[in-house]
């Protein structure tokens, strides 16, 4: 199993060379050279697996090994998840009126991002034990990547981690979790800007491939093949949950729908399909809605501004793993991806060829929420269920509500069953949850974090940022 660039100039590289990559060095994302595909036995005997097994045999498949021996990788994501606090480390809520909740938020840091970043960690330590190197990690955050980050490495003595955070513009929570970590290791940013606006130095650092081949520069944004590859075992899992049974021919589908910002998750989705699981695919966005567009209309184009929005970890204009998704529907054409994301780059406005766009609307149904969207699902699944949401889940119970009756299976007269993915607890929410008029109730671990010491290094507008962070990895790197 190799990995190539979506555009198509850059030698493929072993997944160990992937991991270690942000970017790769033409500017595109990585991806595998070749999806397998998996047949109906194979579905069949994956379906009563636990989600840690589900993670364990997808892995199998794009890490080879000779690279991780299977009871080496086995026990690197035992570890991984060690730290959940569910026995079965994501949880349905099975709810009214065919609301199906898949809550992958039982990590240390309450969002689903600590599942794939867990993992990371894991494989990132096995290979600079190995090899007694060391690396500095670059990550941008709206909200919960950053704390998920920190928790993965936190304390490992081959890695420092260099986080930007838009200060203000995360819940007290979410910033909380990140400032709150005194370790000599992790280095955090609060910088004046938004989520786009903390990118741009990120890539500029990798761009400039002498100084990130000098400092073992890498990314663990979703950027990171490792944190796609996790993540289509959400898929699986909420198949296998949801579906009614395994013994019809063909085999049922069961629909899913995601809630979207960068777009790695609901990449993971499309290469889950494209694996052969019989899914259907809901990508549900906020009022930062531009791959809403895109589904509908062929538009990959920004809007003026990026729109603050109850869904805060969603508030991102350039969803870069777009590009993933249209390099696995184009037939991994690279020359099409490169010249299509080129052009977006210079003019931040693309409209998809006509083939794509269509092959793209094909595979994704789409949604756009407002606030009042968001507010009105979470208080409706409260008064209903009383269980309480994030405002991001919100975003995919707000599709659910509004679209009662959508593909009906006509061979059977029933509705195709669907499954609502919850990024993040509530609890990490109490702003959003006030505005919907709801209590918020919050964990101990949570509480205690109001109480604890914070460190932090601003970032203010008109700063050379790049400069900045420059500076502190050449300063790090010398004392390692």
């Amino acid at each position: 199993m190799e990995y190539v660039s979506t555009r198509g100039g850059t030698r493929a590289v072993d997944f160990e060379g992937a991991l270690f990559s942000g970017y790769a060095p033409d500017g595109g994302l990585f991806m595998p050279q070749r999806i397998p595909s998996l047949d109906r036995d194979t579905l069949q005997r994956w379906s009563s697996l636990s989600y840690p097994e589900l993670v364990k045999e997808l892995c199998s498949l794009f890490v080879p090994a000779r690279l991780v021996p299977r009871n080496a990788l086995s026990e690197l994501i035992d570890r991984a998840f060690s730290r959940f606090r569910h026995k079965n480390v994501v949880r349905l809520s099975r709810l009214k009126d065919g609301l199906n909740i898949l809550e992958l938020w039982h990590g240390v840091t309450y969002a689903f991002k600590d599942l794939s970043l867990s993992c990371t960690g894991q494989f990132l330590q096995y290979f600079l034990e190995k090899k007694q190197k060391h690396v500095n990690i670059l990550v941008g955050t709206s909200g919960d990547t950053g704390s998920s980050a920190i928790e993965s490495v936190r304390g490992q003595k081959n890695m420092d981690i260099f986080v930007l955070l838009p200060k203000g513009l995360c819940t007290q929570i979410q910033e909380l979790q990140m400032t709150t970590v005194i370790e000599d290791n992790v280095h955090v940013f609060a910088a004046h800007g938004n989520s786009d606006e903390i990118d741009e130095p990120i890539k500029e650092l990798f761009a400039d491939v002498d100084f990130a081949g000098k400092y073992n520069l890498m990314s663990l944004n979703s950027v990171n093949w490792s944190r796609i590859m996790v993540q289509i075992a959400h898929y699986f899992y909420a198949y296998f949950q949801c579906a009614p049974s395994l013994d019809t021919t063909p085999l049922p589908v069961v629909e899913i729908v995601v809630p979207t910002g960068g777009g790695g998750n609901i990449t993971a989705g499309c290469i889950a399909q494209k694996m052969g699981l019989p899914i259907q695919l809901i990508t549900v966005v906020n009022s930062n809605d531009i791959i809403h567009r895109t589904v509908q209309h062929g538009d990959f184009s920004l809007a003026e501004s990026v729109k603050a929005t109850l869904a805060s970890a969603m508030d991102i204009q350039e969803p870069y793993n777009v590009e993933r998704i249209l390099w696995l529907l184009s037939g991994s054409d690279s020359h099409l991806i490169k010249t299509l994301m080129e052009q977006f780059n210079i003019s931040k406005r693309l409209k998809l060829p006509e083939d794509l766009h269509r092959k793209l609307s094909k595979t994704l149904g789409s949604c756009s929420a407002s606030d009042q969207d968001i507010v009105g699902a979470m208080r409706r699944c409260w008064e209903e269920n009383q269980y309480l949401l994030c405002p991001h889940s919100a975003v995919a119970a707000h599709y659910h509500y509004s679209h009662p009756h959508s593909f009906l299976c006509l061979s059977f007269l029933s509705s195709i069953p669907r499954c609502c993915l919850a990024p993040a607890s509530a609890a990490k929410f109490q702003d959003a949850l006030l505005r919907a008029g709801l209590v918020p109730q919050i964990p101990p671990e949570i509480t205690a974090l109001t109480a604890m010491e914070t460190r932090s290094t601003p970032l203010e507008q008109g700063q050379d940022w790049p400069q900045v962070l420059r500076g502190q990895i050449e300063a790090v790197t010398q004392q390692w």
